[in-house]
């Protein structure tokens, strides 16, 4: 199950956005891995930013990282570089970057002046978005481990960084990522029958 257009909005971020910054930064010659990493690191100062209490800034600076990275994969095919390294290189960081982000939310939440229910409910559906997120993400690699190959489902790593952007962006962070925790664990339901289904097929 996929949402509508989405495969249109990726063809056109991959023609608009994606193929124009991997070739700018093959002309600047920087490798896959280097964008990886600086993208980690841009995520790190959003969730200082975040945690420091200023929102519209960490999310601005956390949309960037994020975009880059859809540089890097890009990259990695248009100079010939992809790897196995680099691949598992790219995942890792993508799950500190979202962990990180985190982090982040959290600080900004115990330092905010917030009511006692308003406190827990954001920590609640922060933890609760970290692990159907986290888990959304396993499943595909654990997939991968066994032979078959998803990106199944409505709520994976592109729209998750969408909505945490936006909803840093217009400080609505803690109902995003209510969404973020309530789709996800569909997804990661959707995500397991559909690897079950694949290898049942297979077998």
């Amino acid at each position: 199950m996929a949402l509508p257009g989405r495969e249109q909005f990726r063809s056109a971020v991959l023609r608009y956005i994606e193929l124009p910054g991997a070739k700018f930064f093959r002309a600047i010659k920087l490798t896959p891995n280097a964008i990886t990493i600086l993208g980690f690191l841009i995520t790190v100062v959003s969730a200082y930013l975040v945690g420091a209490g200023w929102l519209l800034a960490g999310g601005i600076v956390f949309l960037f990282g994020g975009g880059l990275d859809l540089m890097d994969g890009a990259l990695a095919r248009l100079t010939g570089k992809a790897s196995d390294f680099g691949a598992l290189l790219d995942s890792v960081f993508d799950r500190l970057s979202e962990a990180a982000l985190f982090v982040g939310i959290a600080v900004y939440v115990l330092r905010e002046d917030l009511s006692d229910d308003r406190q827990v409910f954001f920590i609640v559906v922060l933890l609760l978005a970290l692990i159907f997120s986290q888990g959304v993400s396993y499943l595909r690699a654990r997939g991968e481990g066994l032979g078959v190959f998803t990106k199944a489902g409505l709520m994976t790593r592109p729209e998750r960084v969408v909505l945490l952007g936006v909803g840093l962006i217009v400080n609505q962070v803690e109902w995003f990522l209510l969404a973020i925790a309530v789709v996800s664990c569909f997804t990661l339901f959707q995500r397991l029958f559909t690897i079950r289904d694949m290898l049942d097929k297979a077998g």
